[in-house]
């Protein structure tokens, strides 16, 4: 089973997390197969870098994004191409 979750990256103290695609029993840092986008909770308002024609793509094919995740696509959806 596939899940859209968060990878952390960053040094001790400084998190910065990458929203990837993984299957769902592997290890939180391990293998993934996509990148999805990018997590900053240290700046404020924290930055938030996502592709959403990528997550859309992915949870049509059966991915389940984690809570945290789910969060982040909602509270920053997509802009509409101008």
């Amino acid at each position: 089973m596939l899940a859209i979750s968060l990878m952390r990256m960053g040094a001790k103290g400084k998190p910065f997390y990458r929203v990837v695609v993984k299957e769902k029993r592997s290890k939180r840092d391990g293998k993934y197969i996509e990148n999805l986008g990018t997590y900053n909770p240290m700046t404020d308002p924290a930055q938030v870098d996502l592709k959403h024609d990528r997550i859309q793509y992915w949870i049509g094919v059966g991915a389940q994004p984690t809570e945290t995740v789910s969060s982040l696509i909602k509270h920053n959806p997509a802009t509409p191409a101008e």
